[in-house]
């Protein structure tokens, strides 16, 4: 029997299978017990940075001060996103919820582009100002601590963001990151202006790298998350991967047609494929299973797939 296919084959939905087992919910304590050390270091950073600065008379290691500051507010985002994002599918949201995330990193990356502006804005319209006090080495500490602290705790969130593929903890992370670098300047900045008073401008000077670097890191944090948010595909290298597993099936004469999106980690595949035109409509449909089987279980990140099944003619 000779039988024309043209049509739309089932989906498998996955949904949220991250969050639907003992898994997910392990990864949900995982990033809340990660995000709440976070928010007490930062705190704690903060204070001792603004204490210091002051006593100081360090423009940079306040400005540093800031910048800890608001990793406290991205903190709080995840922590009040998490419990919206890792619910799952339900019929207004059949594909889940995990575009939430994507607008959590978002607002994550936006804060650290306010907080960037602000500090730039005022390091220059102070760069040309005296200072009324010497600088004094009481403001290294401020920087030190935030360099050994913060780097230790954006290696351990980085793992965790990995582990659970989290954009939302990996962006957190890298804001730890940024906090860690960013007091690099403000340590080089506080050690020339105690040795030497009229080398004061190099305060300014390092709070200006700080705002523009922040500014760097929110610009790499906010990006893959407004592509996701507009529909971004899968790169090439993972067009190519996915192509390449569906043309491994038996049955499967060639692949056209490929889309992607991003949802949260994952992709979601719409493809067509090219089979016997004599076949029949179960074989077919068998054969189509078999394609999405194989994408979700071998794919990169594959939560959800459509296959259109064509005649090779």
């Amino acid at each position: 029997m000779r039988v024309n296919l043209n049509i739309n084959i089932h989906r498998l939905q996955v949904g949220n299978h991250i969050m639907d087992n003992d898994c997910g919910s392990q990864n949900i304590a995982q990033i809340k017990r990660i995000t709440w050390m976070g928010v007490f270091l930062n705190v704690f950073l903060s204070g001792i940075k603004f204490v210091v600065g002051y006593l100081g008379a360090s423009q940079a290691v306040i400005a540093d001060a800031v910048h800890s500051l608001s990793d406290v507010s991205t903190d709080l985002a995840i922590l009040m996103g998490i419990r919206f994002w890792s619910a799952p599918p339900d019929e207004e949201h059949p594909y889940g919820h995990h575009r939430i995330e994507a607008l959590v990193t978002i607002v994550i990356g936006s804060v650290l582009a306010i907080v960037a502006l602000g500090l730039g804005y005022e390091a220059l319209s102070t760069i040309r100002d005296a200072h009324i006090e010497q600088t004094s080495w009481i403001a290294v500490i401020g920087p030190i601590f935030s360099i050994i602290l913060k780097e230790a705790l954006h290696r351990w969130t980085i793992t965790v963001g990995t582990r659970t593929k989290s954009s939302a903890v990996i962006a957190n992370a890298w804001h730890h990151r940024s906090d860690a670098l960013s007091s690099i300047p403000a340590l080089i900045a506080v050690m020339a202006a105690s040795i030497n008073p009229d080398w004061a401008f190099i305060d300014h000077i390092g709070a200006l790298i700080i705002s523009l670097f922040i500014l760097k890191v929110s610009w790499d944090i906010i990006s893959p998350s407004l592509s996701e948010l507009i529909d971004g595909g899968a790169s090439d290298t993972d067009r190519d991967i996915i192509k390449k597993i569906a043309l491994d099936v038996d049955g499967v004469k060639d692949v056209h047609a490929i889309r992607t999106r991003k949802l949260g980690p994952n992709l979601c595949v719409d493809l067509h494929i090219l089979v016997d035109p004599e076949i029949s409509v179960r074989i077919g449909h068998n054969i189509s299973d078999k394609v999405q089987n194989l994408l979700i279980e071998e794919g990169p990140e594959v939560m959800d797939v459509i296959v259109h099944i064509e005649p090779d003619e």
